[in-house]
Formats: structure tokens, C-alpha cells, sequence
């Protein structure tokens, strides 16, 4: 594998490739692994940005063309999926189509362009705190888990192919994952980069020049992110750690289990959000990514401060304590052994060790795993759209919830729902929704399409919720790909209208 660019590889700024059409405008940084290189250019057709991840190489060298074409090959696989923690693939160049061999490009994957800062940049200044940290990994972990749901890879597994969006969201910038890869990739690639944020050092091989490496105890293991800071919660220190290790010594093998800790991390800070920590040295960071606080000056404020950092530490070790509790007994489940209730949809879509999806089988009445699940909301404010994945992860304990709405529908809006979208037209019988939020009034509803408008939908069943499980049975209706749980009442009253959904299981018809 190569070291760099080809020597007559146009990879310079104000560089024109792609048939004429892209214009390279600042390079993002390099995947050396696989010989990708990251750019921002300009298409010159559309007149916009876009991001291009160049595969380099010697034509004359088969394994290097061979590693292109599979690269090119899973980037169009993967265009279908659409995610808001990921960029967009909108188009694929190869040797042949908009391409010429000789310039020594072997391969061109275009995406959207993703406004923001680079990862990197992020932390320049230092690690960051562990609720800022936990925000912005959670959309890109969603992102992860519907694309695993999906039977694809995405490869975000290296630092530079992550962008930061400017309502800090973490981003796949550059998508075309290594030839190799496989969705246990991803899952590292998750927990290197949370341990990234959390200590300012790459845990895995091949990261980018200028950012350091982790540091490894005696035994070669990567050493915690509490031992190189001690403020970092423990917990969230052994999902960093244990996402890297290998799962038949307990390492972490799906990113339902890391968004799980990451979700009961936030919320112990937001319980603790109002009151500043102790800072470490001269760090005075309050834990916000964008934004800074004026410091407290005067006697009577540092006394104010000292009583605020007494309380602090004694709820700090009751959330610990519980959060110990809540961690360890879930990370001492073992993938062999059991659990705590879960519910088992239809057959894994998880890729096998060449990356590739399994081919999909005939499907016997019974569970249907959707292929992806979104929210869907007709005024463009979908609620929690990175936790929509959770409503289908197969674990009941975490959920998907709406906001808090101090009216009850329709006074903002008509409604708000779930749409899973199918690999191929399944007619259900059944959908069985598990949710705690009693009272709630759902319509099922078929869809044409992702994005149908609402009229175009057609109301296949109807139900109020109970607490726990309500199976609700559906009206013979045609086979459809797309599929809508819609709320049209949610739970509560007064000012406090909001409900939740835990699972949805859906039933194919005999």
C-alpha cells in the first residue's frame, strides 16, 4: 500500500479532476489504510460544495485497483441509506465512468458537503468534558446503529472522514468504507473516537499525523481514559475502552450498547449541568464545546462556588454510585449468556466478516426487522431524530420519545410518527409497540413512500396504548415497503404532553 499520492496525481488546490467537473479546494486530511485522500471541491456543474474522497493508486497494480473497486462498490451500496449522521453519497466516479486511469485516481466517492469544523480541530485545545463529549457522539452512534440494522458498514472508523456540524452533531463527512471492513469496525471506530474526545489521543492503527497516540500499559492494552484524566466518569471510560477490545475477551460488540451508557451519561449531567465542576490545573473550560463563561470573582461568589462544589461532589457520587450499578450489570452479560428482557425481530442483519449483507432469505410469517426506521413530522421539526433507531434495537430499556409539548395535538402540529421502511413489500398482520406512556393514540399506517405526504398514507389500524405491550391487529391492506406508527395523542395533560416508545415488533402475515 502506498504512502501518499501518486506523483502525478493532481491533488493540489485548484486541482480540476472528475472529467473537468470538481475543483479540489482544501484537503481535509488522508485515510492512508486504503490510499483515500479527503477534500472539500467545488462542483462546477451544480455550483456547490461537495466532499470527495479520492482513492489513489498505480493502475498497473491489480491489488490496488481491486481495493478501489470494492471501495466504490459498498460507497453505492450504501447511497440508499440516508441518515442525518451521515453525508449524503450522491454520486460514485470509476475508471470508465467520468474517470481516466492515467492520472492515477482509481476512484472517486462525491457526498454532500457537511458545514462545520473538522474532529480534529475540535479538540486542539484539549479533551472535552463528558457531557459535551456524550452529545455529540450520540448522532453519529445512531447513525451506526441504523445502518448495522441495515446489514451496512459505513467505516467510520478514522478521524478525518468526521466532521462537526454547527448544532454539534458529530458527522460521517467522507462515507466509502475500507474493502475489509466489517460493522465490528464501526463500533471501534466509535469508541476511538469518544475516547478521542475524552483524552485528545487516537486509540487505533492508522490515525492521522499530528494527533497523538494513545498511550498502552505493560500489557500492550490501551490504557482507560480515567487514568489519563481522572474526571472522566468511569463508566464512560469502559465503554471508550471496551468498544476497542476484542469481543471474545468481553469487548463491546454492537453500538446499541454504547448509546445505551452514552444516553445514561447525559442524562447524570443534565442533573448536574447548573453547577460548575472543579477545574483541572489551569482548565477553566465548563464543559460547553462553543460557548464560555465569565469566571467568579469576589469572596462572597467563591463561597457561593465552594457550597455549589460540596453538592456537586455529594450528588456526583450518588448518580456514580447507581450509574456503577446500572453499567456493571449490564456489561457483565457476556453475548452468550442472558439478559435482561429483549426482543428478538426476525434474523440478523448483522454483515458477515466480509462486510457484505447476507442475502436476504424467504421470510416465513412472523417478526419483520425493518431495514431503517426514521421520524417522520409534516413541519420539517422531527423530534429526536438521531434516538429514532432505538424505538427498533431489539431492547426494550431504551426509548424513542417525542418532546415536551405544552399543548396537546393538533394545536402545533397534526402529529408526529416512526417510518420504517422495509427491504422489499411485506403485509403485516400485526405491530406490537412497547411503551410506558398509557393513553397514547396511534394510527398504522401504508405507505407509497419515505416521504409520502400524510393524505397520501392509508390508515391500516388504530390504537390506544397501554403501559407495557399493546398489540395492535391490522386490516388486510396490500404488501407495502414503508410502514407509519403515527401519534396523533400523546400521553399526558396540561401543559405536559409528551410519550415514548420502547419497541415496535412487527408481525408478517401468514
Amino acid at each position: 500500500m502506498s504512502s501518499g499520492p501518486i506523483q502525478n496525481t493532481p491533488l493540489v488546490p485548484g486541482g480540476v479532476i472528475g472529467g473537468g467537473r470538481y475543483r479540489l479546494l482544501e484537503s481535509s486530511g488522508a485515510d492512508r489504510r486504503c490510499d483515500a485522500h479527503l477534500w472539500r471541491a467545488r462542483d462546477g456543474q451544480l455550483n456547490r460544495d461537495v466532499a470527495l474522497t479520492v482513492l489513489v493508486g498505480d493502475p498497473a497494480d491489480h491489488a490496488a485497483v481491486a481495493r478501489a473497486k470494492r471501495i466504490t462498490e459498498r460507497a453505492m451500496h450504501a447511497a440508499s441509506f440516508t441518515h442525518p449522521g451521515v453525508a449524503r453519497v450522491i454520486d460514485v466516479l470509476t475508471p470508465g465512468a467520468g474517470l481516466q486511469l492515467g492520472d492515477g485516481i482509481l476512484g472517486i466517492v462525491v457526498a454532500e458537503w457537511t458545514r462545520g469544523s473538522a474532529l480534529v480541530e475540535l479538540i486542539t485545545k484539549g479533551p472535552l468534558q463528558a457531557g459535551a463529549a456524550t452529545r455529540l457522539l450520540e448522532p453519529l452512534g445512531a447513525a451506526i446503529e441504523g445502518a448495522h440494522h441495515a446489514g451496512l458498514v459505513l467505516g467510520a472508523d478514522h478521524p478525518q472522514r468526521i466532521r462537526v456540524t454547527p448544532d454539534g452533531r458529530l458527522r460521517l463527512a467522507f462515507p466509502g468504507p475500507r474493502p475489509d471492513a466489517i460493522a465490528r469496525d464501526d463500533v471501534k471506530g466509535l469508541g476511538a473516537i469518544l475516547y478521542l474526545l475524552l483524552t485528545g489521543k487516537w486509540a487505533l492503527p492508522g490515525g492521522p499525523e499530528g494527533v497523538p497516540v494513545a498511550p498502552t500499559g505493560p500489557d500492550g492494552s490501551v490504557l482507560a481514559p480515567s487514568a489519563i484524566r481522572p474526571y472522566v466518569p468511569h463508566e464512560l471510560s469502559s465503554v471508550a475502552v471496551r468498544s476497542l477490545e476484542d469481543t471474545s475477551v468481553g469487548g463491546i460488540r454492537t453500538s446499541a450498547a454504547i448509546l445505551q451508557v452514552l444516553d445514561q451519561i447525559s442524562s447524570s449531567e443534565a442533573q448536574t449541568a447548573l453547577i460548575n465542576r472543579v477545574p483541572e490545573g489551569d482548565e477553566a473550560d465548563d464543559g460547553a464545546v462553543w460557548t464560555t463563561q465569565r469566571p467568579l470573582r469576589g469572596k462572597e461568589q467563591k463561597r457561593k462556588l465552594a457550597i455549589s462544589v460540596a453538592v456537586l461532589a455529594a450528588a456526583t457520587l450518588g448518580v456514580i454510585a447507581w450509574l456503577s450499578f446500572q453499567i456493571v450489570s449490564f456489561f457483565s452479560d457476556e453475548p452468550t449468556g442472558g439478559g435482561g428482557p429483549t426482543v428478538v425481530i426476525g434474523q440478523s442483519n448483522e454483515p458477515g466478516q466480509s462486510g457484505q449483507p447476507a442475502p436476504p432469505a424467504p421470510q416465513p410469517a412472523g417478526p419483520v426487522q425493518p431495514g431503517s426506521v426514521g421520524v417522520y413530522d409534516v413541519t420539517n421539526q422531527p423530534d429526536n431524530a438521531n434516538r429514532a433507531s432505538r424505538a427498533v434495537d431489539g431492547n426494550p430499556t431504551t426509548v424513542w420519545q417525542t418532546e415536551n409539548y405544552l399543548q396537546p395535538f393538533p394545536a402545533l402540529k397534526p402529529g408526529v410518527g416512526l417510518m420504517a421502511g422495509f427491504a422489499e413489500p411485506v403485509k403485516l398482520a400485526s405491530i406490537t409497540v412497547t411503551s410506558p406512556s398509557e393513553g397514547t393514540v396511534v394510527e398504522i399506517r401504508a405507505a407509497g413512500a419515505q416521504n409520502a405526504p400524510l393524505e397520501e398514507t392509508r390508515v391500516i389500524g388504530t390504537a390506544t396504548l397501554s403501559s407495557g405491550q399493546t398489540q395492535i391487529q391490522l386490516n388486510d391492506h396490500d404488501p407495502t415497503q414503508y410502514v407509519l406508527v403515527w401519534v396523533t395523542k400523546l400521553a399526558g395533560s396540561g401543559r405536559n404532553n409528551k410519550s415514548e416508545v420502547a419497541e415496535l415488533v412487527y408481525t408478517r402475515a401468514q
